[in-house]
């Protein structure tokens, strides 16, 4: 069966179609930071949803797999799965779908659709006067809004859970009898007025809520999105505390547990990032040049960690509010931290002539290049925390690229660039002793299968934390590709008997998942009954 062509004779004439053959389907949409090319049998980019009813009638009555994605940007995790049945796959490119509908500009309630980036969200945002902020994350200005939302993402913006900011989505489902129309709430349904406006305002609707189920799922096409927006804050400032002593590693989690609880609603998420991350954010890798490439040595780490002055571990937090609010909370860290090590606040009189200083043209002065570097980066890290996109995190994927180093002022893209990239991402017990055992864990892993182990934790909430581990290596090297993904095994299958278990899995890592538990089941009796010909990216989080 020629997919392409069958595409070709029901969608070559539409106006919101574009029908890519595999050649070129393949080239443009199958690489990743982590595995050869996917076989596609064609690709089809779409600007309406109208078309998507249409695709999945098609797919259901030509046998064929249907993968969509919004960027195809979801670097270390990967968005295709080969199908166990070998049917043609057929990448569904819904970039093309970039509607923004402002649902409430006073409420900052607004509507988009699966293309709009963190970049053309805040662009609208700009242009049309909205005193709200992007939820921003780290992948970078190009990458889809509403894709890392159902991806159940976050971000350090005061709404930190990305799909809990959704108010309200649209979707279709490919059930052959049900693929014609487009899946919406109850709320929905009952109202009669021409704006939805209370579907798009409350979250839980009526009855069974359901919108949960395109999240992490390949249980429908989601065609737009309700999300509330947080407020520009009145005042802000970003504190970063630099802790010296490794020894006072417990101390600084119980101080964010701390702070978390007691400052709920004021401060933001909070990062702890370890030396090794420090160094990769602001060092050149100095093994790039071997063959193969190795982690950095104690003696490199703490030799370049010295020449930056870089901590052991750094605190970096926001504080949102009104003046008088941002000043308390600012005392309060500054009461609870000093025993910790030192600490800058984003708008101290220290950095705001530090940055000034900066601007100076002294670039010749090498000691003075790394200061402005440093400020850079500081900078960028202040424009996430304000909601303003940027590529301030992904250098990181190039830091074992042979052939290509990044340069920010150009938009990076890691797999195009042959960058590898592959993330652990488990959830652990906010509890100082728990933390420091996966510390040790984490690097004794990764250091026996030779990869850097750069640890960064997320603190959204004062009881349970995230830790974002990235495993770079050399994806030209066939044999570093290899370990990074036992790594990642070793990583996941240890880490869940010791209790560290993953919020988010690369697809790689998917159908390795424990399927005979009652959960996995039934999802399974969901699947087959949303989904009877498994023609949605089937092996995606499915049983």
């Amino acid at each position: 069966m020629d997919i392409y062509q069958t595409l070709r004779n029901h969608f070559d004439s539409h106006p919101h179609a574009v029908i890519i053959s595999t050649e070129h389907a393949i080239k443009a949409y199958s690489g990743t930071t982590f595995s050869d090319h996917a076989a596609l049998a064609a690709a089809i980019k779409i600007s309406h949803r109208e078309i998507i009813p249409s695709l999945l009638a098609l797919a259901n009555s030509h046998n064929f797999v249907v993968h969509p994605v919004s960027s195809n940007k979801n670097w270390g995790y990967g968005s295709i799965t080969q199908d166990s049945a070998n049917r043609p796959i057929v990448l569904l490119d819904l970039s093309g779908m970039c509607q923004i509908m402002p649902t409430s500009k006073s409420l900052g309630l607004i509507t988009i659709e699966p293309g709009v980036t963190q970049q053309m969200l805040y662009d609208y945002l700009q242009e049309q006067d909205w005193q709200h902020m992007v939820p921003v994350t780290g992948a970078g200005p190009s990458c889809s809004v509403l894709s890392n939302a159902l991806e159940r993402g976050y971000g350090i913006t005061p709404h930190t859970d990305h799909f809990y900011a959704c108010t309200a989505l649209k979707a279709f489902i490919p059930h052959p009898d049900l693929c014609q129309q487009e899946y919406a709430s109850a709320v929905s349904a009952l109202d009669k007025s021409e704006d939805d406006f209370i579907d798009k305002t409350f979250k839980w609707g009526l009855g069974p809520y359901l919108d949960g189920l395109f999240t992490q799922s390949n249980l429908g096409i989601v065609s737009e999105m309700t999300i509330r927006l947080a407020k520009k804050p009145n005042a802000f400032s970003a504190f970063y505390i630099q802790v010296f002593d490794a020894e006072k590693f417990k101390e600084s989690v119980e101080f964010i547990r701390t702070l978390l609880e007691s400052q709920a609603g004021m401060v933001g998420s909070i990062n702890l990032m370890d030396k090794r991350r420090l160094v990769s954010m602001t060092c050149k890798n100095p093994n790039i040049d071997q063959s193969p490439i190795m982690p950095l040595t104690d003696e490199q780490v703490n030799s370049l960690a010295a020449a930056k002055r870089l901590p052991e571990w750094m605190i970096v937090g926001s504080i949102y509010g009104d003046q008088p609010v941002v000043n308390y909370v600012k005392k309060y860290v500054k009461r609870h931290a000093r025993k910790l090590g030192r600490i800058l606040f984003s708008d101290s009189l220290l950095l705001k002539m530090a940055h000034r200083f900066a601007s100076m043209p002294l670039d010749f002065i090498p000691m003075f290049k790394d200061v402005k570097a440093q400020l850079t980066s500081l900078q960028e890290g202040v424009e996430i925390m304000l909601g303003k996109p940027n590529q301030v995190a992904l250098p990181l994927p190039y830091w074992r690229n042979p052939s290509k180093q990044p340069d920010k002022a150009l938009p990076l893209h890691p797999a195009d660039d042959q960058c590898g990239l592959l993330w652990y991402a488990p959830l652990i017990a906010m509890d100082p002793s728990t933390l420091s055992h996966f510390v040790d864990f984490v690097r004794n892993t990764m250091l026996r299968f030779e990869l850097d182990p750069f640890i960064t934790f997320t603190n959204l909430k004062h009881d349970c934390i995230d830790s974002t581990v990235p495993l770079v290596f050399d994806k030209q090297d066939p044999a570093q590709t290899e370990k990074a993904h036992a790594c990642l095994r070793a990583l996941i299958d240890e880490g869940c008997k010791q209790g560290f278990v993953p919020y988010r899995l690369p697809i790689t890592e998917q159908a390795r998942l424990d399927k005979g538990t009652p959960f996995w089941q039934s999802i399974k009796v969901i699947k087959q009954a949303m989904d009877p010909n498994n023609i949605l990216s089937p092996g995606k989080y499915d049983a």
